[in-house]
């Protein structure tokens, strides 16, 4: 990933020109390593906590699938949907890091960042459509509701709820560094605690005979995987069109850049992601009467990765507004 550096460091600055439309635009991002303590601290790949989870978690679902269809029980299979769902989310928490250190090649002149979002696109699509098929199951046998073998689905619901916690518990360690991790392990309490309400259901149907009670408690978890993936979905629509990232504001970066010194105006603010981790920004910035825009260049890449997560900002400085912008 790019970061960017002060003029100050020994660091060589990349600031190439290019011409594009009859003007000239100068990156004011250098390639090496930014200062960690104000970034996320983004997990590797390779950690094998994310291999060690990804692997119980698949167990947990085809146990549960197997055992759901066996004892007829749909809130089981709600349940392994929901623990698919944070398999999902544990591989492209890993991949992002590892896509965004491919270096860009050929055409794919930005790398491969952004198929974290396809990825995210294609893992709420899924996971709507899933969802979707279980509703219309559960529904059908509210009705008419098969009979539940509630000590199997109690005994593969334990399973989940003891691989749940101990994936959790496996991620504890660096949530509060990590946003990726602080989400694996809340994802990881919260699946616990639906299947410890999976148990509870079945506990409740061996007693009283309610099994119609079983697709009741599928459809309550459906809904919650509808309400997760539903903002997964949108968020990752809308960096797939290239919309700023919900933590990206883009007010208060103009605001800043609006404040700079020299600074008259600013105009062509471009802010999308370049995965689901990764930042860019291009901008004119109108700032009449300086010379050896270099070093404000640095200072501002710097400045903007610090204070608003934006690793590659692309600035073009004008000496007057009269350069030719195709959008003003």
């Amino acid at each position: 990933m790019n970061a960017h550096t002060h003029d100050d460091h020994d660091h060589d600055h990349h600031d190439h020109d290019h011409h594009d439309h009859g003007h000239s635009h100068s990156h004011g991002h250098d390639h090496g390593h930014g200062h960690g303590h104000h970034h996320h601290v983004h997990a590797s790949p390779d950690d094998p906590r994310y291999l060690l989870g990804i692997g119980l978690n698949l167990t947990i679902v085809a146990v549960q699938v197997v055992a759901g269809l066996f004892a007829h029980s749909t809130a089981l299979l709600a349940d392994a949907s929901h623990n698919l769902s944070d398999v999902l989310g544990l591989v492209l928490a890993g991949t992002a890091v590892w896509l965004a250190k491919r270096p860009a090649r050929g055409r794919r002149t930005y790398g491969y960042g952004k198929a974290t979002v396809l990825a995210a696109l294609a893992n709420g699509l899924v996971l709507m459509l899933v969802s979707g098929g279980l509703i219309v199951e559960a529904v059908q046998r509210l009705w008419s509701p098969p009979a539940i073998q509630a000590p199997i689905v109690m005994a593969a619901a334990a399973v989940a709820v003891v691989v749940n916690l101990l994936t959790a518990m496996m991620f504890m360690r660096g949530a509060k560094e990590d946003v990726n991790v602080r989400g694996v392990f809340i994802h990881m309490a919260g699946d616990a605690a639906v299947s410890v309400g999976v148990i509870a259901a079945a506990g409740v149907i061996a007693l009283t005979g309610w099994n119609w009670l079983d697709p009741l408690v599928s459809i309550v978890i459906v809904l919650v995987i509808v309400a997760g993936t539903w903002g997964l979905l949108r968020e990752s629509l809308n960096l797939a069109l290239d919309a700023a990232p919900a933590g990206a504001d883009v007010p208060a970066i103009e605001a800043f850049l609006t404040g700079c010194p020299g600074v008259t105006e600013v105009h062509d603010l471009h802010v999308w992601a370049m995965s689901t981790t990764d930042v860019a920004l291009t901008a004119h910035l109108v700032r009449p009467g300086h010379d050896g825009e270099d070093g404000f260049r640095g200072e501002l890449a710097h400045a903007l990765e610090n204070r608003f997560g934006v690793r590659h900002a692309t600035l073009q400085i004008e000496k007057t507004r009269g350069d030719y912008c195709p959008e003003c």
